[in-house]
């Protein structure tokens, strides 16, 4: 299983570069099955593995002049303080156990691999509907901008998700931004989300295998850097619709699997 981990953790990459999204959504259940990490423990794993990713992606987006600073640090400041509150304070305090039914019990993980399951769903209608119309405001509304970062925090910190398929459509409807200014700025809160996240989970010293990181960041690399050179032959257009069924059904699975199976 271990090698078939390997395998899918390049798909990680490899759907970054293709269409600018979607990785981070399958690297929790790539951990969890593949990898047989504990659902919490794969929550600080996927905060590594997105954010060293969305760095990578970010970079090559700020050569091109795609960044917008400014909107990245509104949207991003608040964001980061949800993240930290869930994770530092709330996640914590979390039981183990949260209660019995008879003779099913329902656990942390259980709730975080359901809560994750829907956000896969959630992501996959998006992705489906495949919408690639840009309202843009006339100027930034640099308010809401900021309160839909707060609660995409919530998401990033609860399950290590970027929440990608969330801040692109914040930044093009509240940040006035066109698409690929959307991707990039996107990336780089991704990439402060996903290292303040982490940074923190090192302060309550959560154990981490380094080894087993740095490994499956690798493989994600070599997925995004083969997915930007088919980028140019291939339209990401195109294939967002077929990973989309592609996520949605992998998100019925972890819902049938952790609840009836």
């Amino acid at each position: 299983m271990e090698y078939i981990g390997y395998f899918a953790s390049i798909i990680i990459g490899l759907s970054l570069g293709l269409i600018g999204g979607g990785g981070s959504i399958l690297t929790i259940p790539i951990l969890v099955y593949l990898f047989k990490v504990n659902p919490e423990l794969a929550t600080s794993y996927s905060l590594f593995i997105v954010g060293v990713t969305a760095l990578y992606g970010g970079y090559s987006h700020y050569k091109l002049g795609n960044l917008q600073l400014k909107t990245a640090l509104y949207f991003a400041i608040p964001s980061v303080v949800s993240l930290l509150i869930i994770r530092e304070v709330i996640f914590p305090q979390i039981a183990t156990t949260l209660f019995t039914v008879a003779t099913y019990t329902v656990s942390k993980d259980l709730l975080i691999m359901i809560v994750f399951a829907i956000l896969m769903i959630s992501a996959s209608i998006s992705m489906i509907k495949n919408d690639k119309t840009e309202i843009l405001n006339a100027k930034t509304n640099y308010p809401q901008l900021a309160f839909i970062g707060f609660l995409v925090g919530i998401v990033t910190g609860f399950l290590g998700a970027g929440g990608g398929f969330l801040i692109i459509p914040a930044l093009l409807f509240f940040g006035n931004l066109p698409m690929k200014q959307a991707v990039g700025t996107s990336l780089l809160i991704i990439f402060i989300n996903s290292a303040i996240g982490f940074a923190g989970d090192l302060y309550l010293n959560t154990p981490i295998d380094y080894k087993f990181l740095l490994l499956i960041s690798a493989m994600a690399f070599i997925g995004m850097f083969i997915g930007i050179l088919l980028s140019k032959k291939i339209n990401g257009d195109k294939l967002k619709p077929i990973f989309g069924w592609f996520v949605m059904v992998m998100g019925i699975y972890i819902i049938v699997k952790e609840v009836l199976l």
